[in-house]
């Protein structure tokens, strides 16, 4: 099913060209204040239609409030939304049924529901569909805010051009407030030129490219979390698979730790004005599945976009051919500024929930 959460549960529905998409958030506590202006912020972080870098499909994105909250306040009863679809071209897919693009869910959709799957613009498998999880996401983290928790995210790689790291045992929260206002959020703002050439390349040469983005959670206290399959990482995980694209999360040294010894990954305690913390950061903030107190980073890998319209090989599914496909419509030939304020949303849903939302 399209939902996640146990205490705070977040449903996505809708499809990339029907009437429309939305959310239903259930299990917000009733008296926060949520300020919509910062909801629209987070929106129009994710929006398409207004970088080179993006599909210059343009959708308002508003979200149509229908309950849940009234005179800016929660009520407790469910928050829905739904994001009217305004600017659709249905017939730049019509032959995916049939040919199914490499490296999407054309196929493995077709199988799964007997080829009665919307093929539309990705259907209900679209990125489209990130925009109402953005939407939860920025109630979410307004809930956390008020508890001393912040998200942030920015592009730590495109391609192969890579932005600065998070410090990762002091994140300053100037930092964290310039990031979480910028559709092009970098902590190196010099290397922003050479990442959009990156994806010029690619555009022009009919073609996509991946990258990565880096998380960070602040004021997370320690205990957070729990062990073995209820652990605090497999829980941001999971939330953070359910982004299209998505092919790989990483947490503190990640990979990286596997060619180390413990005297090098191992994170020194001590003392700090009465409070436990570590010299290095490691773990990412979460030993045993529980946070320590630390800052919680981790790192998601995006694919390239598979809607290119370079020619490529595929199948033609009613014939029982090989064939070739060159993809038409409006696509990112990188998705991952857009993909900044999808991981930042995701990650609050799933915080709000693990650590109960009241």
């Amino acid at each position: 099913m399209s939902s996640f959460g146990t205490s705070l549960r977040l449903t996505v529905f809708g499809e990339s060209h029907g009437e429309g998409i939305g959310a239903v958030l259930d299990g917000v506590p009733a008296g926060y204040k949520i300020d919509m202006d910062k909801v629209l912020l987070q929106m129009a972080r994710r929006a398409p239609g207004k970088d080179k870098t993006a599909t210059p499909r343009v959708e308002k994105d508003f979200p149509n409030v229908k309950s849940g909250i009234l005179n800016g306040v929660t009520t407790g009863a469910p928050i829905a939304c739904v994001i009217e679809n305004t600017n659709t071209k249905s017939t730049d897919y019509s032959n995916l049924l049939k040919t199914p693009r490499p490296a999407h869910s054309d196929y493995t959709a077709y199988v799964k529901y007997g080829g009665n799957n919307d093929i539309r613009g990705g259907g209900h498998f679209s990125g489209r569909l990130t925009a109402p999880i953005v939407f939860a996401g920025a109630v979410a983290r307004q809930i956390l805010e008020s508890k001393g928790v912040r998200i942030a995210a920015h592009i730590a790689s495109i391609g192969s051009v890579s932005d600065e790291s998070f410090d990762p045992v002091s994140i300053d929260s100037e930092l964290i407030n310039r990031l979480n206002g910028e559709a092009f959020a970098l902590i190196d703002r010099s290397v922003e030129d050479a990442m959009r050439a990156e994806v010029e390349k690619a555009r022009l040469e009919l073609d996509s490219v991946g990258g990565t983005v880096e998380c960070a959670v602040t004021g997370l206290p320690a205990g957070v979390g729990g062990p073995l399959f209820d652990g605090l990482e497999g829980q941001l995980a999971r939330a953070v698979f359910g982004i299209p694209a998505v092919k790989g999360v990483e947490f503190g040294a990640g990979f990286r730790c596997a060619s180390m010894r413990a005297s090098e990954n191992n994170d020194p305690f001590y003392y700090e004005n009465g409070r436990v913390v570590t010299k290095t950061n490691n773990a990412g903030g979460i030993l045993g599945g529980i946070s320590n107190g630390m800052p919680v980073i981790f790192r998601a890998a995006f694919k390239p976009t598979p809607s290119i319209a370079r020619e490529q090989d595929t199948v033609d599914l009613e014939a029982k051919t090989n064939t070739k496909l060159s993809i038409k419509g409006r696509h990112d030939p990188c998705i991952v500024a857009r993909a900044v304020s999808v991981v930042e949303a995701v990650t609050a849903v799933a915080l709000l929930d693990i650590m109960g939302a009241k």
